[in-house]
């Protein structure tokens, strides 16, 4: 029998136990997988959040519930856990964990919402990808009148990463405004706005040439079309900045997420990410995770 260190413990040494620990059993949720493999043991609402089933608290409904299984016994204590790796995690008797974790691009169009759901009916982003019964949300938001770069998956932690405003991980957008910006209009993007209580800021700005309209887009008659790159993630922050200038955003498209590009995707359409783009997009967030800390940028 493989001798696997875990926290301390002697993995061999646990099971002879019965692995009462943390709530396991004999024959239970944890189980060995060949020799010297690294065991990841997990709650079991981490593992329902990271594989896109529900947040965390919904997820502790769930396993209260009585609606969370391990390898068919049910889990209904807070405490209980699983290694995601080995073990069968079931909700009503669905398996939540198929193996690999899915990373989708979509570009979507304006007029779609980037919620999974919505009670009045909307349609939403996720409705544009039918890939079966794997359970995608958005990686950040992209609100309803903008369209450009969207990644879906149902890998919670990426999506932590791409996320959380701590990281800043870059996105860059594509903007028409009404009227030209002035040069220290853009130094001002790049310093900071006060808005709405909060500090917004640009990572880098500069005016851009139009873009060739796609296959049945109309041609977007605005006064200047400039690009900017943000880091914070704020709400609604390109328009906020903007807006805070005196300019009115007449097409809002986000063309980047960290090292991933929308290319001459087609508005609507989707494709699966290439193994190297998601390496790329978690380096990216190492990278910037790696980078919190460091001195403030002027």
């Amino acid at each position: 029998m493989a001798r696997v260190r875990y926290r301390g413990f002697c993995w061999e040494e646990w099971r002879a136990w019965g692995c009462s620990a943390w709530g396991a059993s004999p024959g239970g949720p944890f189980q060995e997988s060949g020799q010297g493999r690294n065991v990841t043991i997990e709650r079991l609402q981490k593992i329902l959040s990271n594989a896109g089933v529900a947040s965390r608290r919904v997820a502790e409904e769930m396993i209260l519930a009585g609606r969370v299984a391990v390898n068919g016994t049910v889990r209904d204590t807070l405490g209980a856990r699983a290694d995601p790796d080995v073990d069968e995690v079931t909700v009503d008797g669905v398996p939540v964990l198929k193996g690999r974790y899915r990373y989708f691009m979509l570009n979507k169009p304006a007029g779609f919402i980037t919620t999974a759901r919505d009670e009045r009916g909307r349609e939403t982003a996720l409705d544009l990808v039918p890939i079966g019964d794997v359970q995608l949300h958005s990686v950040g938001r992209l609100d309803r009148d903008s369209e450009g770069l969207l990644l879906l998956t149902n890998d919670g932690h990426l999506t932590d990463l791409l996320t959380h405003p701590r990281y800043e991980v870059e996105k860059e957008y594509l903007v028409a405004i009404d009227v030209p910006l002035a040069e220290r209009d853009l130094q001002r993007l790049v310093r900071g706005i006060e808005e709405g209580g909060e500090r917004l800021r640009a990572a880098a700005a500069r005016r851009s040439a139009a873009p060739a309209p796609g296959p049945g887009e109309e041609v977007v008659q605005a006064g200047e079309w400039v690009l900017l790159v943000l880091r914070q993630g704020r709400n609604r922050e390109v328009r906020r900045l903007l807006e805070a200038l005196g300019r009115r955003v007449l097409h809002l498209r986000r063309i980047r997420v960290g090292p991933v590009h929308l290319g001459t995707l087609g508005s609507g359409a989707f494709r699966e990410l290439a193994p190297e783009e998601v390496e790329a997009l978690y380096a990216a967030a190492k990278v910037a995770e790696a980078n919190e800390g460091a001195a403030p940028r002027a």
